[in-house]
């Protein structure tokens, strides 16, 4: 059986990215933090088309939370590893620098850096072990332009971007790719209070994006067809360039 993990897979992008995995016939680890409504939600979808997903209720920011949730799955499942791994989870706290808390920095950094840590060395040694591997992040248009209220969350994902060049040079001859996808503007819960009639005037494309179409990158990106792109930073914005 294929298993894949999406941390923070019950809404929006990671929401789609399970229901993509699951057409892909993966068994998709569900992560989450706190909604368990909508968690079982995702399961339910991804079971009503056939697939099968299974829920690890963990904060991806806390150490213990991974060792203890995660570690104890990898322990009942020897037989079994996670050759798909989709660092999604993400959170933003934006405000301009000058009256940024100490804690609006650090649960940005612990949420949307530490875990990307955390989590793929976790699981990077069943990788290179098997010789097979896909590890997708997700990141974003802040990471690579920069956004004004978003010091915090820009420089989380601008350090994922360069851990995802760093770490594909490392495990690239076992087969394991690393890549990131960045998206600009998706209709998620995250850009549900942004003013979107003013916003897609700057996008070529005129629109907002659609998570589904994150999800279908991702799921390009996941599968054996793109094995030999690995260490880059694919945007999906509509031609929003910096």
């Amino acid at each position: 059986m294929k298993i894949a993990l999406v941390t923070g897979g019950s809404r929006g992008i990671g929401k789609a990215i399970c229901l993509k995995l699951s057409s892909m016939w993966y068994h998709v680890l569900v992560n989450y933090k706190s909604n368990h409504t909508e968690a079982k939600n995702t399961i339910q979808q991804i079971e009503e088309q056939g697939g099968s997903a299974e829920l690890l209720q963990f904060d991806v920011a806390n150490l213990q939370e991974i060792e203890s949730v995660l570690g104890n799955w990898m322990e009942n499942n020897k037989d079994a590893y996670i050759e798909v791994l989709i660092n999604n989870a993400g959170i933003r706290k934006d405000t301009m620098l000058m009256w940024m808390k100490n804690e609006e920095w650090e649960d940005v950094i612990h949420t949307n850096l530490d875990s990307f840590f955390y989590i793929t060395r976790r699981l990077l040694q069943d990788m290179l072990v098997n010789k097979y591997g896909r590890i997708v992040n997700v990141v974003s248009l802040s990471g690579l332009k920069g956004l004004a209220g978003q010091v915090n969350y820009s420089a989380a994902k601008a350090a994922v971007i360069g851990a995802t060049k760093a770490l594909a040079q490392e495990v690239g001859k076992k087969k394991v790719t690393v890549n990131a996808v960045a998206p600009g503007f998706i209709k998620t819960d995250m850009t549900k209070e942004l003013p979107e009639k003013e916003l897609k005037s700057m996008i070529p494309v005129n629109r907002f994006g659609e998570a589904e179409e994150v999800a279908d990158l991702v799921g390009f990106l996941a599968s054996d067809k793109a094995g030999y792109i690995t260490g880059e930073v694919v945007s999906i914005n509509g031609g929003l360039y910096t």
